[in-house]
This record gives C-alpha cells, structure tokens and sequence, in this order.
C-alpha cells in the first residue's frame, strides 16, 4: 500500500500511542485466539470458536480491533467511538471495558478508567491481560503497592499466557519505586523466559548499574546493542554510563561516537555532551 502524507500527531496522541505500544500487544493476541467458557464453579470449559459466536460478538470484536488499531495510532477519540459501538453490540463484553480502560487512561481520565478495569473484571475476572493493564496504569500514578498485588494476581492466574510481559512491567514498576533488589530478580525471571526481549534486557541493565553491578550490566545492554535493529540512542546512552562506571574512557568515546552520529538530536546526545552520566 502506497505511503499517505499525515499531519503530525499532537501530543496527546503521541501519549495515547506510547500507552498503545505498552499495552496493546495483549489485547491484540486475546481477540485472536478462542475464549474458553467457564462452568458455574468457575473451571474451564469447552473452547469457542469462531464459528461459535454469535453475530453481535463478531461485530463487537471487530469493533474493538478497529478500535485496538486506532488507540495504537493515537486516535483516541475514533477509538472511543468504536469501543462505544462494540458495546452497543455486545454490552458485556470484557476486551471493550479493558481497552476503554486504557484509553481514558491515557488521556488521563482516571475515573473512567478505573470504572472500566472494574467493569472488566467484573465481566472477567480471571483475566490476566486486564489485571496487567490496570496494574500498570497504578503504576503510572505511583500507586506501586496496589500495582505490585494485582501483577502478582495476574501471575497467579493458572496458564496465563502473559507471564513474561507481565514480569517485565512489574519489575519496571519496582525499579520506579526504588526497590532495585526486588525489581532485579523480577526482571532477571522475566529475562529467563523471553532473553530475546530487547526491552528486559535494557531495563535489567539499568537496574544493574543502579544496583552497582557494572560488569553485569555491560553483558545485557551489551546483547541488546549486538543486535542493530535493537539499538537506539537510549541504548547507547546507558551502554556509556555503563562504561563511565566501568572506568572505560574508550568504551564511552565509541558508544558516544555512535550516539552522536547516529542520534544528534536525542536527549541522550545532550546529555552526553553535558556529561551528565550520573542522571
């Protein structure tokens, strides 16, 4: 498909598609596979399919992927819209509460938000991806105790298939809160099971340098930067502070020569030309 001029996104769509990018993966991945229908006692049952739904539930999750791709973009009031006609077509429909959630989130509408993650679960609640979407929106409101127990309450969930993600969110969380130790051994799990995720591996490093564990830390930004797809100017930035620490005044020239040829522009080029590695 040919390329499309667009104006540029307005900052509130630039936070609306930072949220979608943290958060829109898993939701994504529910609405394509098959629900499992549970028994009174709360046990799962026989999976659906799509050949089981009913035309109201198939115009409702087509509503909410349209709705899923909009928010990713940063068109939250397009994605509002559709959210309302998935809703209208199915009003009980869980992935509609959950990603309204978000939305209001980001665009800081916090008690819309929050009345929709309760609607969610109340809909669901055994549902994994929106206790993870909820529990990072605490998160962002420094709201770390209630966040860290309903991450811990989506890891519980038996077979849930977020775990990794999950883990991943949760140790940023703790890092943010300041509790280093705990969020290292969080990320280090969530690392064990995904090492290909460039994001755990920045984010263990970091914790890393904070933690004083310089050698450590070079290793795993060190794996992310091997990769030239992975490599950014945030990435190169905390490869030099790395260095800096290590004692290493070629290592932060070359991470900086890259830095500053590659991303002139970027805060981190600043702040390297300011020295400001203890930042």
């Amino acid at each position: 498909m040919p390329a499309i001029a667009r104006p540029q996104p307005t900052r509130r769509a630039r936070a609306a598609a930072a949220w979608a990018a943290l958060t829109i993966a898993a939701l994504a991945v529910g609405l394509g596979a098959g629900c499992a229908t549970t028994d009174g006692a709360g046990g799962a049952s026989e999976v659906r399919t799509a050949s089981d739904l009913t035309d109201a539930e198939r115009r409702a999750r087509v509503r909410v992927e349209l709705a899923s791709n909009y928010f990713a973009r940063g068109q939250t009031e397009t994605a509002l819209d559709e959210i309302k006609q998935a809703l209208a077509a199915k009003p009980d429909f869980a992935d509609a509460f959950n990603l309204r959630g978000l939305v209001y989130a980001s665009l800081g509408d916090m008690r819309l938000a929050e009345e929709s993650f309760r609607r969610a679960l109340e809909l669901a609640p055994r549902d994994g991806e929106t206790m993870h979407n909820w529990a990072w929106v605490m998160c962002q409101q420094r709201r770390y105790a209630e966040a860290d127990a309903m991450f811990a309450r989506a890891l519980e969930l038996p077979n849930y298939r977020g775990v990794t993600r999950t883990l991943l969110a949760r140790g940023v969380c703790q890092a943010r809160e300041g509790r280093y130790e705990l969020a290292e051994r969080t990320l280090a799990r969530s690392y064990e099971l995904d090492p290909s995720n460039p994001a755990t591996g920045f984010n263990l490093a970091e914790v890393l340098l904070r933690l004083g564990q310089y050698e450590r830390a070079r290793f795993y930004i060190g794996r992310v930067n091997a990769v030239p797809e992975q490599v950014n100017a945030q990435t190169l930035w905390l490869a030099a502070r790395i260095e800096h620490k290590l004692g290493n005044a070629t290592g932060v020239a070359d991470y900086g020569r890259q830095l500053r040829g590659r991303f002139p522009q970027s805060p981190e080029a600043a702040a390297l030309e300011s020295r400001r590695f203890d930042d």
